[in-house]
């Protein structure tokens, strides 16, 4: 005979409404009871009918993640990687299961989104992005669908999301070069589209005005968060009469393309050229030499954008924009062991 929600509640002493609220990880419910019934649903090898538990309470327990475009950066960049086990943890410790969805193009997002909203097939939604004039954040926003962005929506106030200060971030991170004597400072940038772009070149461009230094359009270079971007980067702006003697790059992988060409080119890091970029993966301390990155909480980033997704489903308040710290993490890549180019 198989066991029930009765026998789970008859077990730990409670009612069976309890049991329910516990499998559904009602916020109400205290750590104590929550803990008492999961212990005897294991003891007693209960395992909750997810499809006819579905259907009574018009959920899927399912949240949706809309990677970026082109997708195939969620499978060669690593930060991506990292993003997405911290959102797996927060849902598999929820008791949510994660269900990815894209497209190669901006209609084809838009379609698929709506399918999965239409089609109930999801509870809420996680977009891996932030772009401008976005149709899905549109749709999303005005169909009232519980989903958080990754990054700041540049056309709603209201948006809930969760982001580093990208401002002060590349501001950081230009200042460190600028402290070790650099004087022509270049960006390495990301999809000029992208609110995290827009915001990192802010940052670097404050910090160049702040300390009276140029800032010249043929120093930054527009690309993809892919290894090839950087590479294809350094054969433009180190063949200027005048190139930059120090880089931001906007992310890890670009970064490792961008020592790449560098190397090919017989420059020397950090003598001749100096680097700092972002996200901090665990690839960055085997590159040579070792890459100076700013840490941007990436598993906290994906951790804490699933915690607010599920909040909203479960209709608790949340806070609607919630920042991660960042700080730089200095290797030698960035650090001069003779002066720099004036």
């Amino acid at each position: 005979m198989s066991v029930t929600i009765k026998d789970v509640a008859k077990m730990v002493g409670v009612a069976p409404s309890t049991v329910s609220r516990v499998i559904a990880n009602h916020p109400r419910i205290s750590a104590e009871t929550s803990k008492k019934v999961r212990k005897a649903m294991e003891d007693l090898g209960y395992h909750p009918n997810v499809m006819a538990k579905s259907l009574v309470s018009k959920t899927t327990r399912t949240i949706g993640v809309v990677l970026p475009r082109p997708a195939e950066e969620l499978l060669l960049n690593f930060f991506f990687y990292e993003l997405i086990r911290g959102v797996l943890a927060q849902l598999t410790r929820s008791n949510y299961d994660l269900l990815m969805a894209g497209g190669s193009n901006e209609h084809e997002e838009l379609e698929t989104v709506t399918r999965l909203v239409r089609s109930g097939r999801v509870d809420g939604l996680l977009l891996l992005y932030s772009r401008a004039s976005d149709p899905v954040i549109h749709f999303l926003h005005e169909e009232k669908v519980p989903f958080v962005l990754l990054g700041r929506s540049l056309d709603y106030e209201d948006v809930p999301s969760v982001d580093n200060d990208n401002v002060q971030a590349a501001f950081d991170a230009t200042n460190h070069l600028i402290a070790q004597g650099q004087k022509r400072i270049g960006f390495v940038s990301g999809p000029s589209k992208l609110a995290m772009t827009q915001d990192r070149l802010m940052g670097y461009r404050k910090a160049l005005t702040e300390a009276g230094l140029p800032f010249k359009d043929s120093w930054v270079v527009e690309g993809e968060f892919l290894l090839e971007s950087g590479y294809r980067a350094m054969a433009y702006i180190m063949s200027q009469p005048e190139p930059p003697t120090a880089l931001v790059v906007i992310d890890d992988v670009v970064a490792f393309g961008v020592l790449k060409g560098l190397t090919e080119l017989n420059y020397r890091i950090p003598q001749d050229v100096a680097i700092v970029s972002f996200n901090n993966i665990a690839l960055t301390e085997l590159t040579m030499p070792p890459l100076s990155s700013v840490d941007v909480g990436t598993y906290q980033l994906g951790y804490t954008a699933s915690q607010m997704v599920l909040r909203m489903i479960q209709q608790v308040e949340i806070t609607a924009r919630q920042i991660i710290p960042h700080r730089l993490v200095v290797r030698e890549s960035s650090l001069l062991t003779v002066p720099p180019h004036a």
